[in-house]
């Protein structure tokens, strides 16, 4: 018999290790009523693996609790049904911690380590916050196959990495070259333009001339880079400097000099500042581009710590905002600065470190993205990849078409080692090969260090790791064996679903379907469900910096895993932002506590009950219940399944149906009162199966208390038709 009050935390870690025990979170154990198990259908879904960096936060439990509720309805469907778990070594954001903690507590870098000592903390580092991840899964109550578990970094995902750089690169699709890149000064390491961020602040606009001479006034808010530039742009309708273009004008700027290019070219925007760009290749992107198409110089005036260099002044040595605060004064100084206005300006940031993001001309490692761009689109479009909901495709086809070749190389030592190894420069020819030197392989991509056909020279393999997204672009099918054609590649590939959050529709999903498309012919996933962001009740985005970040454990331990899940879904359509307050979990928790006072009265009145299965009585309407919620589930309406499963347990069931049966229960007619006994118990047995994915938790307890249950776990019990 139940007790008079449901206490989630006398019963959440007992249930959840009676599942792990039971082997029914494997696609393996079959569902108990399912006749022929070898010919279940297969369902499949990965999940997105959060970051070894720390601990999970709401976004995760929002994550897991629509995951859950897809796994455990397809378990329940009698699918083969597999959700497979994993953590991602999240490159970058987990280096970045251990450092920022070796110079907090020992005034130490990474260089004074060493790379083998740091990379020995960072694991250790990352093994406890695995640790910690996986006990918060639990607490969630996620039904994963850990069997399967599965780290982006550990051997079987390096091997995949490897051979899809060997692939790759062996197809002419990732190459070293030198371009003007996004690099942060804080991390020491390039980023993708994907992982930058924008970031509003005011600052000022200068209008000036490089000399009194000078034809053209331009306008920039970073007066510094100036020292680099070669050239002036201007559109070429613009009646303005019509005159000018094509002309070469010799200035000197600070002590600094410039040789100055008109160049006309249809980026500029005649609108903006002056309508004419002063250019400089080496310090932004968009310029380098320019410089591209008019075979203009680069020159590069700042360095990887922030700093002014090859100017020849005493300007050499300055950070950038030392240096300009310099040159403005200058510009004053010689009647050169015709304007200053205040503007709001968007700052680039790394989206893993916070630094502000400096263009670098460096040697990088590139994946040529032009080739594949049709297939991530068409994939998209033809129905293959269905997106939920559906106006975020439009972001992703805008996302394709501006899509510039990926910088896949990171300056950093945590993470997968970039598989190429270089040749020594000084060729030691063996005896008798001397004339076989000049076939010596300059470069080599290879799992392990190659010896040379034809001489002794030693290899020195590439000191930098890959882009953290590269491996987990892999994910869907990494997980499941590849580049090994293992029986889970046969039978779960490609995924059904791929449900994660719209901030990562571009670092993630448009990876995976790049990979996935280009490695193994076919798609990732067959659905992508975005969901939203978590809000304060304030409507603010819910983060440590701002201190409203809330621990969801601390939502378990007082209201419930249940409360928690309910409270991250009911009313809450695909893509919205969630707003989750202690208030909004406690009224699911008062939910929790109705289905259990609610199961304990009918309990208690199934005394010499025997159910008659030839007459399986429900209440007029339950059938359609059924049809609306299933559907509403295999729509991906978790908003609307949830919330019309609270209404009609709380409002119709507990607050009519038991009511208006009551007499019936008393009746001294045991024909009557076994018909009252069998609709309570029909109906509560199929409404702990609808709220089961929702609220696993209360549901599980319940039925174990249910006598003549079908299977002794609901989590496999059938799905009502």
């Amino acid at each position: 018999m139940l007790d008079k009050a449901y206490d989630p935390k006398q019963y959440e870690d007992k249930i959840y290790r009676l599942w792990e025990k039971s082997g029914y979170f494997a696609p393996e154990a079959h569902q108990p009523w399912v006749d022929n198990p070898a010919k279940r259908e297969a369902w499949s879904m990965v999940l997105p693996p959060p970051n070894v960096t720390g601990t999970l936060h709401t976004g995760h439990a929002v994550m897991l609790a629509i995951e859950d509720i897809l796994a455990r309805y397809h378990r329940m469907t009698g699918k083969k049904t597999l959700w497979l778990p994993g953590t991602d070594h999240a490159a970058i954001a987990t280096q970045s911690k251990v450092g920022d903690e070796l110079y907090k507590k020992e005034g130490k870098t990474r260089h004074d380590l060493g790379r083998e000592e740091f990379l020995a903390r960072v694991q250790a580092f990352a093994q406890e916050s695995h640790d910690t991840i996986v006990k918060q899964v639990k607490k969630m109550g996620a039904s994963l196959d850990w069997t399967r578990e599965a780290y982006t970094l550990d051997d079987k995902r390096s091997l995949a990495v490897r051979t899809a750089f060997k692939k790759m690169y062996d197809d002419g699709l990732i190459y070293r070259g030198s371009k003007v890149v996004n690099w942060d000064p804080k991390g020491q390491t390039t980023v993708s333009d994907d992982e930058v961020e924008y970031k509003e602040r005011q600052t000022t606009l200068y209008t000036f001339r490089y000399a009194k001479d000078f034809p053209i006034p331009i306008a920039t808010t970073r007066p510094e880079t100036k020292l680099g530039d070669t050239a002036v742009a201007v559109h070429p309708t613009d009646r303005r400097y019509q005159e000018y273009v094509g002309k070469l004008f010799k200035v000197e700027l600070v002590g600094v000099a410039l040789e100055i290019k008109i160049v006309a070219d249809e980026t500029v925007d005649p609108e903006f500042g002056t309508g004419a760009l002063g250019v400089t290749p080496a310090h932004s992107i968009s310029d380098w581009e320019i410089a591209q198409r008019h075979d203009l110089p680069l020159k590069q005036v700042i360095n990887e710590e922030a700093k002014i260099i090859n100017t020849g002044t005493e300007l050499d040595g300055k950070t950038t905002f030392e240096a300009r605060e310099e040159i403005v004064k200058w510009l004053k100084e010689n009647n050169l600065l015709e304007k200053e206005e205040k503007i709001n300006q968007n700052i680039a940031v790394s989206y893993r470190t916070g630094g502000i993001i400096e263009p670098l001309p460096k040697l990088q490692w590139f994946l040529r993205v032009k080739d594949l761009k049709k297939t991530m689109r068409s994939v998209v479009e033809s129905g293959q990849v269905k997106i939920i909901p559906e106006r975020f495709e439009k972001i992703y086809f805008h996302w394709i078409d501006n899509l510039r070749d990926w910088n896949i190389s990171r300056q950093i030592w945590f993470g997968h080692r970039i598989p190429v190894w270089y040749h020594e420069p000084k060729c030691i020819p063996r005896p008798g090969r001397e004339k076989d030197i000049r076939n010596c392989l300059e470069t080599v991509v290879s799992f392990e260090e190659p010896k040379c056909e034809f001489c002794d020279a030693k290899f020195t393999q590439d000191p930098d790791t890959l882009d953290t997204w590269f491996s987990s672009g892999l994910w869907t099918f990494s997980t499941l064996g590849w580049p090994q054609k293992t029986e889970d590649l046969k039978n779960f590939h490609p995924t059904d679903v791929l449900e994660t959050g719209y901030d990562i529709l571009f670092f993630w999903v448009a990876r995976m379907i790049l990979m996935s498309t280009y490695l193994l012919g076919e798609v990732p996933f067959r659905t992508v469900y975005l969901h939203g962001l978590v809000r304060d009740e304030k409507g603010r985005k819910m983060s440590k910096s701002l201190g409203n970040a809330v621990d969801p454990l601390e939502f378990i331990g007082e209201f419930g895993a249940d409360a928690l899940r309910m409270a991250m879904v009911v009313g809450v359509g695909p893509g919205s932002d969630i707003v989750l307050s202690k208030e909004k979990v406690k009224a699911y928790q008062h939910f929790a506590n109705k289905i259990w006072n609610a199961s304990r009265f009918v309990l208690m009145s199934l005394e010499n009950f025997e159910p008659d299965s030839s007459a399986p009585i429900l209440p007029d309407g339950f059938t359609e219940l059924v049809k609306e919620v299933t559907g509403d589930i295999e729509s991906f309406r978790f908003h609307l399944a949830s919330e019309k499963l609270y209404h009609y347990f709380w409002h119709t069931f507990a607050d009519k149906i038991i009511e208006v049966e009551k007499p019936r229960l008393k009746s001294d007619d045991p024909n009557e009162r076994n018909q009252a006994q069998t609709l309570l118990y029909n109906t509560l047995a199929n409404l702990l199966k609808l709220l089961h994915p929702f609220m696993p938790f209360v549901t599980e307890a319940v039925w174990q208390e249910l006598p003549h249950k079908e299977t002794d776990l609901l989590m496999v019990a059938k799905w009502p038709n």
